[in-house]
């Protein structure tokens, strides 16, 4: 029981550091709800475009937090590591494809490059995963026994006296 409290209390961290993340600093400034989701899928990469909040990388860690409640609910470790999986695979993602797009990829004492986001992310990812490794998850069911048939009774006809009649008396 403990296993599985502490893990749920770590992957809902984690959810909570995910969801949060976009509405922090992700790359000089830029907070992750005005990247696009489709931009890393598509041909070109990350532009300078800002997405609704719905389409921005808030939509895939509002979805993996969905997924974390509902493990912890289910005490499901796979959906809550999946989830972390998510989370973790759509930062790395975008971190790959705002390399391409910008050419490089830096953290700088300036306060330029990435930001708390990023980490926001990547630690809210990572947690999910503890999270779903410490848990215990669900109790196997164990296959129930085949029913035995009951023993053989020693209870016979000629041995019970209680229910025959007694015997008629003999002639002679």
């Amino acid at each position: 029981m403990a296993r599985n409290v502490l893990g749920s209390l770590l992957a809902l961290i984690g959810a909570a550091a995910a969801v949060w993340s976009p509405f922090r600093a992700w790359y000089d400034g830029r907070l992750g709800r005005y990247y696009e989701v489709g931009e890393l899928f598509s041909g070109p990469g990350v532009t300078d475009a800002r997405a609704e909040l719905f389409l921005s990388l808030f939509l895939p860690f509002l979805g993996a937090a969905l997924v974390v409640l509902a493990g912890v609910v289910f005490r499901s470790r796979p959906a809550v590591a999946l989830a972390g999986l998510v989370v973790l695979g759509f930062t790395v993602l975008w971190m790959v494809r705002v390399g391409q797009a910008l050419g490089e990829l830096a953290v700088r004492g300036d306060g330029s490059g990435l930001g708390w986001g990023v980490v926001g992310a990547l630690g809210g990812g990572l947690l999910i995963l503890l999270g779903a490794l410490v848990m215990a998850g669900r109790p196997k069911r164990s296959a129930a026994p085949a029913a035995q048939p009951p023993p053989p009774s020693t209870d016979t006809a000629e041995t019970r006296t209680w229910d025959r009649p007694p015997d008629p008396p003999r002639p002679g």
